[in-house]
């Protein structure tokens, strides 16, 4: 190829060699920074390999730290070992009532006839199954859960099991109902924020993994990583490196360049970490308020939510709004003082950019 189109990518060629390596979804080889952790779950875990019953392990730490591909991590190596221990992972924000957990593990476990079924007659059948095993248990995003009947049914019932609880925060294990935090006395574990230097060696190992080799400059994995450090969230520096992976594409080169980053750093206003489809009802309906209602203050807010026919209290309406904020659908603005005191303005997050955090 002559040099004036050496640095222009055909429409036939891609930079990319597996872009699944940027899904937030996505298991990588090795976890690396997590070993430590690792360890720690898989000791409470041995117990099942002796017929014995495990530990419970209580996980928390800031959005993406890497606390839920680390545990999946321990699962895949959990049955290459041994097919006697079975994982049950339950993502909390999609399932977050017994009944709803209950009726999908049912499904996982392929029973039939289980419409019309109570959830008592469902607990029935898993633990008629699970308790010719053991089992581990992971409820990730646990503080989503709506009720703990399930997991006080498990503590009571299901013979040798280990239940692991992942949450981002730590004062929700303080808050437990007593019944069930006696029973649970868990190994608490704490995942920190990724350091900058750790945040470039997962970039670049990510980076290994989705692009062809030298596809990346070290300058744009440097901003990048340096974003995602300010952030403490290793998920925003994966989305920036497969957004200025596109934007390389679309325009024919060859090398994601710094100017490539820049611009997803500018395209980054409406990253979210979620799928709204993915929200409870009550969650999208404060979602859709939020964006027709921009700006507004929180008591404000929530007094349009009441006019909608919203039957939430005031606190349940901000631990809501809270979530929301969390997993950055919204963006929350407080100020103190002035003729108001204190006050809080509640934003979608489309209009502020990531480059503004």
């Amino acid at each position: 190829m002559g040099g004036l189109f050496k640095d222009i990518l055909r429409s036939d060629e891609t930079l990319f060699k597996n872009d699944v390596a940027l899904d937030f979804s996505f298991t990588p080889k090795l976890v690396p920074y997590r070993e430590k952790e690792q360890r720690i779950i898989a000791g409470c875990i041995k117990p099942l390999f002796e017929q014995k019953n495990g530990k419970n392990v209580f996980i928390y730490g800031k959005p993406g730290v890497g606390k839920t591909v680390a545990l999946k991590k321990v699962m895949e190596e959990l049955e290459e070992e041994s097919e006697d221990i079975i994982p049950v992972y339950i993502n909390c924000w999609q399932r977050n009532t017994t009944f709803k957990i209950v009726a999908e593990i049912c499904e996982d476990m392929d029973f039939k006839f289980i419409q019309n079924k109570k959830t008592e007659d469902l607990f029935k059948l898993i633990k008629q199954a699970l308790n010719k095993k053991s089992v581990v248990f992971i409820f990730d995003e646990a503080d989503k859960l709506e009720d703990l009947d399930l997991m006080y049914m498990i503590l009571e019932e299901i013979y040798r099991k280990t239940i692991i609880l992942i949450t981002n925060y730590k004062n929700w294990l303080v808050e437990l109902d007593d019944r069930i935090k006696s029973r649970l006395t868990p190994e608490v574990i704490e995942f920190r924020p990724y350091s900058l230097e750790e945040t470039k060696g997962i970039l670049r190992q990510r980076a290994e993994y989705a692009f062809h080799p030298n596809v990346m400059e070290n300058e744009t994995l440097e901003i990048i990583a340096n974003k995602a450090a300010e952030l403490q969230d290793i998920r925003i520096g994966i989305h920036l490196m497969k957004e200025a992976g596109i934007i390389a594409e679309n325009k024919s080169s060859r090398k994601i360049l710094l100017e490539h980053a820049k611009q997803a750093l500018d395209k980054a206003s409406e990253f979210t970490v979620k799928n709204p489809s993915e929200l409870a009802s009550d969650e999208q309906m404060i979602l859709d308020l939020v964006r027709q209602n921009s700006g507004k203050k929180i008591g404000d807010l929530f007094k349009v939510y009441q006019g909608k026919g919203g039957n939430l209290a005031y606190k349940s309406f901000q631990r809501k709004i809270d979530r929301l904020e969390k997993n950055k659908f919204i963006i929350i603005e407080k100020t103190e003082g002035g003729n108001e005191g204190n006050t809080t303005i509640i934003k979608s997050n489309a209009e502020k950019k990531l480059t503004d955090f």
